[in-house]
């Protein structure tokens, strides 16, 4: 019995001694294998190169090094995305829509267009004799006239001579009837009223100055003359436009023809008036295909009493009760689109609720009106930055996210410049002043724009375009920072090659933005030691703002000229 007592004993022991030696691998193993699962899941990304995603820790195959875990300082965002904060989005006035579309969905096809004035409503009031205008009674664009208000007032010589000549005729008209007939016709059709006509005959005198009427009710949509101008006979004065009916001129692609007719009801709505749906029919469809936008225009009439429209402001058409087999026609706003030499890029918001953006490389079709079509890249539903893009991409710059700047389409491209687009680099006081030779040139340019002189800004394009070609590039020895110049100096050329070849002032305008942009850019970098003023105006372009650059803190604005010569305040010294 004592031997088995012992044999019990020893067994205990041994039991109790394997579990001290052995008894722990297991939850260690356990332990182990969790956190290997947990590294299974973990992606690794590079800090300069943030497309590249692998799910192993390693090195960069781009730049070489060493990738780090891909949500590591970054709030666990995707790796080419990253975040505003709502003060920020409302200091840029950041602002979004929904992507929509053009294709007949529910039995309804949604258009976009704008509001123009209606032509057959419109006037041009007329002199029907030469001579000077001595007053006029008009003083603005906009001015509401009446049907036989006094205009102006305006000294003839030859009307002066007809006077005299129906005096003269009035004493004869008993043996002379008809050279007094002819007189008194003659001037009728100088548009002198039988009133006037008949006191110039019973007072016996004649007026040195004539009073010109209006021949319509409406608003003065232009000035043609000013006071004390010489005007020759049929020589348009004012325009006149009744805005008691506006015309919404709709774009229409040409696959949505064949569901369109004419006296078709229309919803309109506008963001002037968002709690408000106008109602108007089809009044005419254009039996011409503009060749560029592939679109024909669709006229619906509208009933403007309360003159609610102005003209120029956009509209959204819906005509219900269609049905279309043809194929969806995405669209989005011109003021969301970056272009960068051949690519387009916007910036998608792939969270409703977050303050999220990544970049997003697109494929455009054709222009409708103030709209894009997008062939790839985006879908129904998509919410896109429509304002305050080139704030996005700032940031995105900042955060080295993808972005305008450095970001290349081709996937297999080699290394690309690890560089800060805002960092000040060093280079040879020649570049420098060959450099500020550009920017004399854009001074130049920019002047010019605020004189509203198209044909000198054209000009002034094509001096600054032979400034920049004289640029060495070689002279910028650093590597990432020669390849930086190389982008800069493309996205210049093609700006100021477009102002060069251009005389239209709005497109010229247009493309300054971009200009300003890259050459601000370059002037950050490379420096040419001269004090500048980086301006800022709010209401550029729809009011999604631009800047420019000036050598004097006066705002003096190239985008508006005369129009609004001092919208703009400084946002930053440049030394």
């Amino acid at each position: 019995m004592k031997k088995y007592i012992i044999y019990i004993g020893i067994l205990a022991v041994g039991l109790l001694l394997g579990w001290f030696l052995f008894g722990g691998s297991t939850n260690t193993e356990n332990e182990h294998n969790h956190d290997a699962v947990a590294e299974s899941n973990q992606m690794w990304t590079c800090s300069m190169d943030p497309q590249i995603m692998q799910p192993e820790p390693g090195d960069c195959p781009i730049c070489g090094m060493d990738l780090i875990p891909a949500e590591a300082g970054a709030d666990g965002l995707a790796a080419d995305q990253f975040k505003l904060t709502e003060n920020a989005m409302a200091l840029a006035n950041v602002q979004t829509a929904v992507v929509g579309s053009g294709k007949a969905e529910d039995n309804a096809i949604k258009l976009s267009g704008k509001i123009v004035e209606n032509e057959e409503a419109n006037a041009v009031q007329v002199s029907y004799f030469s001579g000077r205008i001595e007053r006029l009674n008009v003083s603005f664009t906009g001015e509401e006239v009446r049907r036989g208000q006094l205009l102006a007032t305006i000294y003839s010589p030859e009307l002066y001579a007809a006077q005299q000549e129906l005096l003269t005729a009035s004493s004869l008209k008993e043996s002379q009837p008809a050279l007094y007939k002819a007189v008194r016709n003659k001037l009728k059709l100088w548009k002198l009223s039988e009133n006037q006509i008949s006191q110039i005959e019973s007072s016996g005198k004649v007026q040195e100055n004539v009073p010109i009427y209006a021949t319509v009710s409406g608003t003065v949509t232009e000035k043609l003359i000013e006071q004390g101008d010489y005007v020759k006979q049929g020589q348009p004065l004012l325009k006149i436009a009744n805005l008691s009916t506006v015309w919404a001129n709709f774009d229409v692609y040409e696959n949505q023809i064949e569901v369109l007719k004419k006296g078709q009801e229309v919803s309109v709505v506008t963001n002037a008036y968002p709690n408000k749906e106008f109602t108007g029919k089809v009044d005419f469809i254009d039996p011409t295909l503009n060749t560029k936008t592939r679109t024909v225009t669709l006229r619906v009439v509208l009933s403007n009493k309360d003159n609610l429209f102005k003209p120029g402001m956009f509209v959204s058409g819906k005509i219900k009760g269609v049905a279309s087999n043809t194929k969806e026609v995405l669209t989005i706003p011109s003021t969301a689109v970056l272009w960068t030499g051949e690519r387009s890029l916007v910036y998608l918001k792939p969270d409703p609720n977050e303050t999220v953006f990544e970049m997003r490389e697109i494929t455009l079709g054709s222009k409708m009106g103030e709209n894009y079509q997008v062939v790839d890249g985006l879908e129904n539903g998509d919410e896109i930055v429509t304002n305050g893009t080139f704030t996005v991409d700032a940031a995105a710059q900042l955060q080295g996210k993808k972005s305008m700047m450095n970001h290349k389409s081709d996937k297999n491209e080699s290394k690309e410049a690890h560089f800060n687009l805002n960092e000040r680099v060093t280079v040879s006081k020649d570049f420098q002043n060959q450099l500020k030779a550009v920017f004399n040139g854009y001074i130049q340019l920019k002047d010019a724009l605020v004189k509203d002189d198209a044909n000198n800004s054209a000009e002034e394009a094509k001096k600054l375009l032979s400034h920049l070609s004289k640029v060495d590039m070689k002279l910028v020895k650093d590597k990432d920072a020669h390849e930086h110049w190389m982008v800069l100096e493309k996205e210049i050329k093609d700006s100021a090659t477009s102002i060069s070849n251009t005389s239209d002032l709005v497109d010229q305008r247009r493309r300054f933005k971009s200009l300003s942009t890259h050459l601000t850019n370059a002037i950050e970098v490379f420096g040419i030691n001269e004090k500048m003023y980086h301006q800022y105006c709010p209401m550029v372009d729809n009011d999604t703002g631009a800047y420019w650059l000036s050598k004097e803190e006066k705002v003096l604005n190239p985008y508006f000229g005369d129009a609004m010569l001092r919208c703009g305040e400084v946002k930053q010294v440049i030394e």
